[in-house]
C-alpha cells in the first residue's frame, strides 16, 4: 500500500518488518555481487521468519545458502569469506544460538582488523532475532545486545520499526567492519511506512521519536513500544515525555541523549535486559559524568527481573518491563 505522505521528498509504502529486512538484503545483493546470505533455512524455507522470502528464486543457491545446524561452522566460514573479499550476511535463527559460534564473532570477526595490522577488513553482518518472544523458555529468550556491544571492533544495531530496519540494514551491509544486527521475532509482522526507492540510515545516530519537555525516555528495539504507551497515558496528565530511539547501541549517540536531558532535566532508560552491566548502565554513567548539573532527579533504569526468563505467562508478564513501570518511573522522577 502506497501512501501520499512524504518523507524527505520520498513516497512511502506500508510493509512488514520482515519485508523491510528482505528488501534491504535483496537491494544490496543486486548492487554488489560479493554479498550473499547464509544460515539455517534461509533458502528453501524462505527463512525461519520469512525474512528471505523469494531470495533463493532471484539469486540462486550460490548466493542464498542453507546451512547445517552448526553456528560455529557457518559463522567461521563467513569470517574467512569476508577476509577473502566477500560481504556475507550470516543469519542466526535466534541470537541465543549465536553463543555456539560466539568465538568466531568475538575472537575473529571483531579482532582481525587490529590483529592483522589493518590488512584484513571484515565486512560481515550477523543478523537475527534477540530477546524474548513469548513462551520460548529461558534459553531462547535472552537479550545479548550489551554482550556484543562490550566488544571493541563490533557495531551493534537494534531497530524498532520497518523503516529503521531497512535503512540501517543497508548501511550495515555496506559497512567495512562487522555489524551485529538484532531484530525481534515479535516484530517481524509489524507494519510501518518505509520510503520507496534508495535510502539508508547512518549507523550510530539516534532519533527523537517523540518531542517532549518534562522527561527523557531512552530505549531501543521492541520494548520501546512500552515507552510510547506510557507517554500516551502520561500526556493525559499533562506530563510531556521525549522518547529517543537509540537504534544503534554501539556506537552510542551520546550527543542526542545529552541534548535531550539538558532540555528535560530528567532521564529514564528502558531496556529489555538483565539489570547488571547493561546499555542503560553505561548511559547512566555517561550522563552523570558529563552533564550531572543538568539533572533535577536521579536517573532511573527499567530492566527485566534478574532471573532467567520464566516460561509461565503470568511470571513472564511480571518479568518483562511494561508501560506501567514506565509511568511509575516518570512520576517518581517528576516527584508526583
Amino acid at each position: 500500500m502506497v501512501s501520499t505522505k512524504n518523507n524527505k521528498n520520498k513516497h512511502m509504502k506500508t510493509i512488514q518488518f520482515r519485508e523491510a529486512i528482505c528488501e534491504a538484503m535483496s537491494e544490496e545483493m543486486r548492487r554488489d555481487e560479493s554479498i550473499y546470505l547464509m544460515g539455517e533455512e534461509v533458502a528453501e524455507y524462505n527463512g525461519a521468519y520469512k525474512a528471505s522470502k523469494g531470495m533463493l528464486d532471484e539469486f540462486g543457491p550460490d548466493r542464498v545458502l542453507d546451512t547445517p545446524i552448526s553456528e560455529l561452522g557457518f559463522a567461521g566460514i563467513g569470517v574467512g569469506s569476508a577476509m577473502n573479499g566477500n560481504r556475507p550476511i550470516i543469519e542466526f535463527m535466534t541470537f541465543n544460538f549465536s553463543l555456539v559460534g560466539i568465538d568466531q564473532i568475538i575472537n575473529n570477526a571483531a579482532k582481525m582488523r587490529q590483529m592483522s595490522g589493518g590488512q584484513f577488513n571484515i565486512p560481515i553482518v550477523f543478523r537475527g532475532p534477540t530477546a524474548s518472544a513469548g513462551q520460548l523458555g529461558a534459553t531462547h529468550s535472552q537479550a545479548f545486545e550489551n554482550w556484543f556491544a562490550n566488544t571493541p571492533g563490533l557495531k551493534v544495531v537494534v531497530p524498532s520499526n520497518p523503516k529503521d530496519a531497512k535503512g540501517l540494514l543497508k548501511s550495515a551491509i555496506r559497512d567495512n567492519d562487522p555489524v551485529i544486527f538484532m531484530e525481534s521475532e515479535q516484530m517481524y509482522g509489524d507494519k510501518g511506512e518505509v520510503p520507496e526507492g534508495e535510502f539508508t540510515i547512518p549507523l550510530g545516530v539516534a532519533e527523537t521519536k517523540r518531542e517532549g519537555n518534562d522527561v527523557t525516555i531512552v530505549s531501543f528495539g521492541k520494548i520501546i513500544k512500552e515507552a510510547y504507551k506510557a507517554a500516551d497515558e502520561l500526556a493525559k496528565e499533562n506530563i510531556s515525555c521525549e522518547i529517543i530511539d537509540l537504534r544503534t547501541v554501539r556506537p552510542l549517540d551520546l550527543d542526542a541523549i545529552f541534548t535531550s536531558v539538558k532540555k528535560t532535566n530528567r532521564l529514564i532508560i528502558l531496556e529489555e535486559a538483565w539489570p547488571l552491566a547493561n546499555i542503560a548502565s553505561e548511559i547512566t554513567y555517561q550522563v552523570q559524568s558529563n552533564i550531572f548539573d543538568y539533572l533535577d532527579a536521579p536517573i532511573l533504569k527499567i530492566n527485566t527481573a534478574d532471573t532467567p526468563t520464566p516460561y509461565s505467562p503470568q511470571l513472564l508478564e511480571e518479568w518483562l518491563p511494561n508501560s506501567k513501570d514506565v509511568v511509575k518511573a516518570v512520576k517518581k522522577v517528576m516527584y508526583k
